[in-house]
């Protein structure tokens, strides 16, 4: 019985969120493109993406919130364990959230265009001149005060071991000289399981770190600075 109920409401969010993605998506994109505001985008955005949550009983709670500097772009550093974490982490970490994100995920209808109009930065992994071009986008955003955020492990891990971390945001983050907040989201794991498309009802916990300072680092450092972050973001994982 729990997994019919499972099924109807994966199916139901489903049917939902992308028919609300075809019918918002174009008119966010037409005012906020026509009118240059990315509030027309956002808005609309954080709906969707909270009605996704709902219906999939997808619920959060964060910790620590005070630790996120006001009034200064930053870098959210967070691991990454399932499906779920990065709606849970659009909601939950700031109203204005820009991500670095895979540039084959440009081509999902309406979403993708949606996606680079808001700020999102597409990157391209396998190409190191284009990515690199893209990490230099990125931190020119972050200098104008939008605050990103990175999944440093580039994919999900399947275990509870932290997978290793990719240095493009924390180049990122140098160039910036914008500080890294770390972040472990747990939970989420068991939403979807492995080859299953139902998405079940969770509690998911982000864990908000206290900023790691890049001010004054230069790209030699970045090494030292993956080492510190991903220290912090294992003491979050393994301190209730």
């Amino acid at each position: 019985m729990t997994n019919l109920i499972a099924a109807v409401r994966s199916v139901l969010t489903y049917i939902v969120v992308s028919l609300y993605v075809l019918i918002a998506g174009p008119i966010a994109l037409a005012l906020g493109v026509g009118l240059k505001n990315k509030t027309a985008l956002y808005v609309p955005g954080h709906l969707g993406v909270g009605l996704a949550l709902g219906l999939a009983g997808i619920r959060y709670r964060v910790q620590h919130r005070e630790r996120i500097p006001r009034h200064r772009a930053v870098v959210f550093c967070s691991n990454h364990e399932s499906n779920v974490d990065p709606p849970v982490l659009f909601q939950a970490l700031h109203k204005r959230l820009h991500v670095l994100f895979k540039a084959e995920l440009q081509k999902l209808p309406v979403l993708g265009a949606v996606m680079v109009a808001g700020g999102f930065v597409p990157v391209e992994r396998d190409r190191r001149e284009a990515s690199m071009a893209s990490i230099d986008r990125a931190a020119e955003s972050i200098r104008a005060g939008n605050s990103f955020l990175i999944f440093p492990e580039g994919t999900r891990s399947r275990t509870a071991e932290l997978l290793p971390f990719k240095k493009g945001g924390f180049i990122m983050a140098i160039k910036a000289q914008a500080p890294i907040v770390p972040v472990a989201v747990s939970g989420g794991r068991a939403a979807m399981r492995k080859g299953s498309w139902f998405v079940r009802p969770v509690m998911v916990d982000v864990k908000i770190g206290d900023p790691v300072e890049t001010k004054g680092m230069t790209l030699d450092d970045r090494d030292r600075l993956i080492e510190i972050v991903r220290t912090r973001i294992e003491e979050l994982r393994h301190n209730t």
